[in-house]
């Protein structure tokens, strides 16, 4: 998959990632965006086809990414504030081997089972997968070994906003998500998309 997006986006915008011994292979990919970005993806993940659900035929084969800001600096191993997309990343890819069983757009699950916030900026205490929203172009399905590869972005969401999703549906979330400029390129400083607006009473 590497040559696949060295094609699309260049030779020396797309770089492997450090990882540790039986991790899952990683990309680094610096887009230069309107405002910067480097997306961290799983190089791998192709291998297991994941047994979708009828409705997602042809979505067998996904790799996952995540969408780092310009300000966020992953090289920075000892940061508690930036190094948790890592460790995150590769217990995502392990989880859904492991178990056998498949992700795709909508999908939810919290963060471990205490349900900790990510980092003490990173408020949020569960994941969303989700189609590219941001990166809908630069990370379109490529083939790779006559596989068709589709990419799952990796959102971090607040409780409160997966309740909403498991009321009203991961299609009201997103467009929660799309009314407030959230797509799925972190933020620290993001705030609830599902709060209530004031009312005035008479």
């Amino acid at each position: 998959m590497k040559e696949a997006l060295q094609q699309r986006f260049g030779d020396h915008r797309v770089l492997e990632a450090p990882v540790g011994e039986g991790e899952m292979p990683l990309l680094i990919i610096d887009l230069e965006l309107k405002s910067p970005v480097t997306v961290i993806v799983t190089n791998g993940l192709r291998h297991y086809k994941m047994p979708v659900h009828e409705k997602y035929a042809g979505r067998e084969y996904n790799e996952l990414y995540f969408c780092l800001p310009s300000y966020w600096e992953w090289e920075d191993t000892d940061n508690p504030q930036m190094n948790w997309v890592f460790p995150w990343i590769q217990r995502l890819a392990k989880f859904v081997v492991e178990n056998e069983t498949w992700f795709g757009h909508g999908h939810t699950m919290p963060c471990g089972k205490e349900m900790k916030p990510l980092s003490n900026t990173m408020k949020q205490d569960h994941f969303l997968l989700a189609d590219p929203m941001l990166l809908d172009r630069e990370m379109a399905p490529v083939m790779v070994d006559g596989r068709e590869v589709h990419f799952l972005s990796i959102i971090p969401i607040f409780k409160k906003e997966m309740e909403y999703k498991d009321a009203r549906g991961t299609f009201k979330l997103i467009q929660k998500f799309v009314n407030k400029g959230v797509t799925e390129k972190l933020d620290d400083w993001r705030s609830l998309v599902t709060k209530n607006k004031w009312r005035l009473r008479r």
